[in-house]
């Protein structure tokens, strides 16, 4: 039977986890139990390879007094971030150190069935190549669109509409045998800032602007995913005015207009043929990229802004292919700051992650440790 107490093993590594490396004195009285319990759940942690050593507490005049740890660097992950063309794989440990890591180009003409056969064989080489394969002890995973946690599937993006429905945890269950973590990409990058920035008392906004358009929400370090999954879902909004025809089917919604494939499509006449010619035209200067990116990040910032005045986060983190380019960052911020609530600007900050092309990994990786060094799952490994 797990043990759910505030004295249970699982409890103690959550208060080490916040608070340490502590030493066993200063971890009884922050728990408050007796000296024989203390040891007895320690013990149980060891023995589950939860506890490390970091070290010793500077004496004032006896023994020093050792400092205990949570061993996160013993248990290894496999994370994924599956997009519309392409995935990024690699083994982290559950501090987001990469021991290996690969990336593949996709094919919309492959079935999803073969492209998740793929990420699996992938997978299993990394692991076996970074010798961490019985270290490993879950599997986590990004995707573009709403996904359905109870079930395990995801509803895509109508741009991936043949992934609507697929069983996502089954082929990565069967091969490795560890629980499978699912999650939305654009919570994926919230989260990812979130434990960049030491896991701050605050909420954070993402907003992920690559192919198509997405944001996530952290509260109380938890993803806010809405009742049916499909909270953060921005960019089918619509705007009033437009009429241009969205992947979705309707017309007029954000990503018709500020997507980066309407940014292909809007400089095609120019010779643009994908979101790299975009990026790439960007950064270098050339003007009508230039414009055609920052009118994008004026018309999300319209948007954000309501998010802002709802929410009303400490932090928003732009991320994707088109949200870190510097011309739309700063058209988005300018448009927030014109049109979000004056109270709710106050502390504000928003801007381009610093985490790059790691975002989804750090992302993934502190999602895995949140779930398997959670106290339930703690005490179940324990023993407790």
């Amino acid at each position: 039977m797990v043990d759910t107490t505030p004295t249970s093993p699982g409890h103690i590594l959550a208060v080490l986890r916040a608070d340490g490396p502590l030493t066993r004195q200063e971890l009884q009285e922050r728990v408050g139990v007796s000296r024989a319990t203390m040891v007895e759940r320690l013990d149980a942690l060891r023995r589950a390879g939860l506890l490390c050593r970091a070290g010793h507490r500077e004496s004032s005049g006896g023994r020093r007094a050792e400092l205990l740890a949570v061993n996160d660097t013993g248990h290894a992950a496999l994370v994924a971030d599956l997009g519309q063309s392409h995935a990024t794989l690699a083994v982290v440990d559950l501090r987001g150190t990469v021991f290996a890591r690969t990336e593949l180009r996709l094919s919309s003409s492959d079935c999803p069935k073969k492209t998740l056969s793929t990420l699996v064989e992938t997978g299993s080489s990394l692991l076996e190549a970074s010798g961490k394969r019985e270290e490993l002890c879950a599997v986590g995973l990004s995707v573009p669109g709403q996904v359905d946690h109870a079930e395990g599937v995801t509803v895509a993006p109508w741009s991936m509409r043949q992934w609507s429905g697929v069983r996502l945890r089954g082929p990565f269950a069967d091969a490795f045998g560890v629980p499978v973590l699912l999650e939305n990409d654009a919570n994926a990058l919230a989260l990812a800032d979130y434990y960049a920035m030491g896991r701050p008392d605050a909420t954070m906004v993402g907003v992920k602007v690559g192919t198509g358009i997405g944001a996530g929400v952290v509260i109380a370090g938890r993803p806010h995913r809405g009742e049916t999954g499909s909270a953060g879902e921005i960019g089918h909004m619509r705007i009033e005015g437009s009429d241009k025809r969205c992947a979705c089917g309707r017309r007029g919604c954000v990503a018709a207009e500020a997507s980066g494939q309407a940014l292909v499509r809007a400089l095609r006449p120019h010779g643009a043929r994908s979101v790299s010619d975009v990026v790439r035209w960007a950064k270098e200067g050339r003007a009508e990229a230039v414009d055609a990116v920052s009118a994008a990040g004026r018309l999300v910032g319209t948007v954000l802004a309501t998010v802002v005045t709802i929410v009303n986060p400490r932090y928003v983190r732009l991320g994707g292919a088109v949200g870190v380019l510097t011309p739309f960052v700063e058209a988005l911020r300018m448009t927030v700051e014109s049109n979000a609530h004056t109270s709710a600007l106050r502390k504000l900050d928003i801007a381009a992650t610093s985490l790059g092309d790691q975002g989804m990994l750090v992302g993934l990786s502190g999602l895995v440790a949140d779930e398997m060094l959670s106290p339930a799952r703690v005490d179940a490994l324990s023993g407790a």
